[in-house]
């Protein structure tokens, strides 16, 4: 058919000007991902406040005199595999985030096909219609001669199924446009699993090495770290360690929250102090706008007084003073903010304030579940063999066991410890802290905020410690005391 050659060549042609570009896919492949994009940013805003916590660590060791621990050797592998482990952890979950994003790009793919494959049997049946028509374009039709009522009504029509035509291919084009973004999102979202495949591969691969690094090294070293763990000298060290750690963290959350303070009383000083500026000009303004009134009022009635004198007969004619021109009352400009000179800005930094609210810790009280599931195997307050009483809770669990919060708040330390292994500490607020010892993996960063009850790590038995546990300390202005209270082990 002549139509089919036709609106077949017109469709192609219309298609290959709307897809055009579309597939121009070489320098797809050089672009970054919106993930990597995101993990560095995320990075770089942890750098600031853990080069603070990074020099409390080395204050810590300069004021210790003891020689190495042997639990020392094991710090790296340790803390390798708590990174690996929380890794692995953080890549599973992105990678459920993804495959759910490429279910729903594909559902709206298939949707938008559905759509354009609609459009264009539509345009194909206007282009039919058109040439069944006898191609008759205005020119023509007018110059027909033949009744004018009918040559209106054509040309209606025609009019009519020119803009029909022309919404539809408008249409086709935006939704051939949303079909080259969703594939776009769909290679962005591809690009993004592969590196998880990637990174899953090689953390896989880093934690089974140094999994066989620790083993050999507790191998090699249980003798010394048995000698070690009964001697109540080290045991004292540790905790002079532990408090010496949460002291000046304790000082350094102080301190921000002072700032913070300072910050808000100079604020609300400045706001107050241009509020009071802007009322004192205003009045001023007022009193000025008041005081040319009045005498502008003044002169009107002289005048007045004068021209009522003069009208009398056989007044001596008095000279009218002239009308003073009131200068016009302007709205008053806005003052102009003074910028300060552009400086280059630090990252942004991660802050210790407590995500939660002063009080909220202390309302909890008696109310707070345990933080791994297992059996209480030390209290606070028992002897530790010959060395210090407890300064908190040891919970005997299998190892791999879920740790979590006990209430709300903000991690301010998640590093490794001599004596403490793989350790977190939560900030509160009201100076409140919960410390969880001997993690096997860490599964939350510093800054990162939890909820209670949220998992932010992995039992285990790191920093030298013979059974595979959590040990558990609850801490006020820097003072452990006893979490019986507190806590429903």
């Amino acid at each position: 058919m002549p139509f089919t050659k036709y609106g077949g060549a017109l469709l192609s042609t219309l298609l290959a000007v709307a897809l055009s570009g579309a597939f121009a896919t070489d320098a797809w492949a050089q672009r970054q991902t919106e993930r990597s994009r995101q993990k560095a940013a995320a990075e770089k805003q942890r750098a600031g406040i853990q080069q603070k916590l990074e020099a409390i660590k080395r204050d810590i060791s300069r004021t210790e005199s003891a020689k190495e621990d042997a639990a020392d050797t094991l710090a790296e592998s340790e803390a390798a595999i708590s990174d690996a482990n929380r890794a692995l952890r953080d890549l599973d979950a992105e990678q459920g985030e993804t495959n759910t994003r490429l279910q729903d790009l594909a559902r709206q793919g298939a949707e938008l096909e559905q759509t354009i494959a609609a459009q264009k049997k539509q345009l194909g049946k206007l282009m039919r219609e058109h040439y069944v028509a006898g191609n008759e374009d205005r020119i023509k039709l007018l110059l027909s001669g033949d009744n004018p009522n009918r040559i209106s009504r054509d040309l209606q029509l025609m009019a009519y199924v020119s803009q029909a035509q022309a919404r539809l291919l408008e249409s086709l084009r935006g939704n051939l446009a949303q079909v080259e973004a969703n594939r776009d999102k769909v290679e962005n979202a591809q690009q993004e699993l592969e590196e998880i495949a990637q990174e899953q591969r090689d953390q896989k691969a880093l934690l089974e090495k140094e999994k066989a690094r620790r083993a050999a090294l507790l191998n090699s070293l249980s003798s010394q770290l048995a000698d070690q763990r009964k001697q109540a000298s080290r045991l004292e060290q540790d905790e002079e360690r532990m408090s010496g750690l949460v002291d000046r963290l304790t000082r350094l959350i102080r301190e921000q929250a002072e700032a913070e303070r300072k910050r808000q009383i100079a604020l609300a000083a400045a706001k107050a102090k241009a509020a009071a500026e802007a009322k004192a000009r205003a009045e001023a303004r007022a009193r000025a706008l008041a005081q040319a009134r009045a005498k502008a009022a003044a002169e009107r009635a002289e005048r007045e007084r004068i021209a009522r004198q003069n009208a009398k007969p056989g007044a001596k004619q008095e000279p009218l003073p002239a009308p003073r021109e009131e200068e016009p009352v302007i709205a008053e400009q806005p003052r102009p903010v003074e910028k300060p000179v552009a400086e280059t800005a630090p990252p942004p930094e991660v802050t210790l304030a407590p995500a939660a609210p002063n009080g909220a810790f202390v309302a909890m009280k008696g109310r707070m579940g345990a933080p791994v599931s297992g059996s209480v195997v030390a209290r606070f307050g028992g002897r530790r063999g010959d060395g210090p009483t407890w300064k908190g809770t040891f919970i005997k669990a299998a190892e791999g066991s879920e740790v979590r919060a006990v209430a709300a708040g903000r991690i301010v330390h998640a590093d490794w410890m001599r004596g403490f292994g793989n350790l977190i500490i939560i900030d509160h607020g009201g100076e409140y802290l919960s410390i969880y010892g001997n993690n096997q993996t860490l599964l939350k960063r510093l800054g990162d905020t939890v909820r209670a009850g949220e998992t932010i790590a992995s039992a285990g038995n790191t920093g030298g410690n013979e059974e595979s546990g959590l040990y558990f300390e609850l801490r006020h202005r820097g003072k452990a005391f006893d979490p019986a209270g507190w806590v429903r082990f």
